[in-house]
């Protein structure tokens, strides 16, 4: 069935000029629209937007300063980003949409607007999404080969590098470098490293992290490198906590230091010990994500993920042991074969599956600090209602060091940022 929908590029990367590099090279082609939202005035309620656009004299800019009645990026994307795909998509002569996205704007989360956020009703029209006008044909991070490596591993805000959206944006330098690239099907690869080693590094965390994504220089042309995209790739899909963690067959083995270290035990974590644990995964780890089968929330699962020195834990749903058939039958496909193939008779699919991409902390300190959280034998024989009254550091809002309990968080993740202890 031919997909009538306009085609959709996302650029994105913590550097705009280097973004905006890759965005012009899309110029060459006639029908291609480029869009840049720059969010950096927004917490003034501004957004200025920029259009350009190839036509027989040349290529056109248009800039227009959006006023918004909430400064925020959500409602950048509802009101202005998201009509704005659809009007160019109705445009016949729109043959692409590029999107710069600003550092601040997360591609994930503007993949899933554009799939999910129904636009406002037209009088003689159905409700729709984007989505329903344009599909997205590959995602783009730019990466500075110098930087980028020391960008993902540090604790900066993006306030210190003046990439926030608002004032109180404390999102880390590291969440976001990292989940721009972990979302790409492609990475553009900017500037030399600082030297050969740095370079290798790069790679072998890249190799990891994007196993299945091709990499290019700067210097070529971005559709080429798009071509090479193979067909698995998620091209805007969203993701899931109960995706596959290793998905693309990364490389197992240790490559100037770096490495990917599985933790997957048969058994649930203490809350309290593997509170203690956690450290071990906020320095020389570059990222760590994983379901974890906590012993005091025995019927829910527990997301974990961590950026560089930064860390959130949240809530990832019901273990599928806990439903009824109808809900059951409700579950995405792909989650299901995998419950089977690891079903337990008495604890269904309850696991914890941990992946750890380390480059400087030691693989045994790691799985030292994660097995000391497994419950002993005698925790394991007292069973689920001895386990729910374990006290759970991890039940309600909390920061490390743990100064007080606040009131349990409305969301269902909780966030913190833990600081580094010697």
């Amino acid at each position: 069935m031919t997909d009538h929908r306009t085609p959709l590029v996302l650029v994105t990367g913590l550097h705009r000029r280097l973004c905006a590099q890759v965005g012009t090279r899309f110029l060459d082609r006639p029908g291609t629209v480029v869009v840049h939202h720059d969010v950096s005035r927004l917490g003034e309620g501004v957004v200025l937007r920029s259009e350009r656009e190839r036509t027989g004299t040349g290529v056109v800019e248009r800039s227009t300063a959006v006023e918004l009645a909430h400064g925020c990026l959500s409602c950048t994307l509802r009101l202005d980003l998201l009509p704005l795909l659809r009007r160019l998509a109705r445009r016949d002569d729109v043959s692409r949409v590029v999107l710069h996205l600003d550092p601040a704007l997360e591609t994930e989360h503007l993949c899933w607007a554009v799939g999910d956020v129904v636009l406002d009703e037209e009088p003689r029209g159905l409700p729709e999404t984007a989505g329903d006008r344009v599909r997205v044909d590959g995602v783009l991070a730019v990466v500075e080969a110098a930087s980028w490596l020391d960008d993902v591993t540090s604790g900066d805000d993006l306030g210190d590098r003046g990439l926030a959206a608002t004032p109180d944006d404390e999102r880390t330098l590291a969440q976001v470098a990292l989940a721009q690239v972990a979302c790409a099907d492609a990475v553009v690869l900017a500037g030399p490293p600082a030297d050969a080693w740095a370079g290798a590094r790069l790679d072998a965390v890249l190799d990891r992290l994007v196993p299945s994504a091709p990499r290019a220089d700067l210097r070529l042309h971005p559709d080429r490198l798009l071509a090479a995209v193979g067909p698995a790739a998620r091209r805007g899909r969203v993701s899931s906590a109960h995706d596959p963690l290793l998905a693309g067959e990364p490389p197992r083995g240790e490559d100037c230091g770096v490495q990917l270290v599985r933790f997957s035990p048969d058994r649930p974590l203490h809350p309290g010990r593997l509170h203690d644990a956690l450290d071990v995964l906020l320095d020389g780890v570059v990222s760590s994500r994983g379901r974890l089968w906590l012993a005091s929330q025995h019927d829910r699962a527990v997301w974990l993920e961590s950026a560089g020195p930064g860390l959130r834990m949240g809530d990832a749903g019901p273990w599928l042991a806990t439903l009824d058939d109808e809900a059951w039958s409700a579950v995405d496909p792909q989650r299901r074969v995998s419950a089977a193939l690891r079903w337990d008779p008495v604890h269904g699919d309850r696991h914890t599956e941990l992946v750890v991409l380390t480059h400087r902390q030691p693989v045994l300190a790691i799985t030292a600090a994660l097995h000391a959280a497994v419950l002993t034998d005698e925790e394991w024989a007292a069973g689920p209602e001895a386990w729910r009254r374990y006290r759970d550091p991890f039940g309600s809002w909390h920061e490390d060091p743990c100064e007080a309990s606040g009131p349990a968080d409305d969301s269902s993740t909780s966030a913190t940022n833990r600081e580094e202890r010697s």
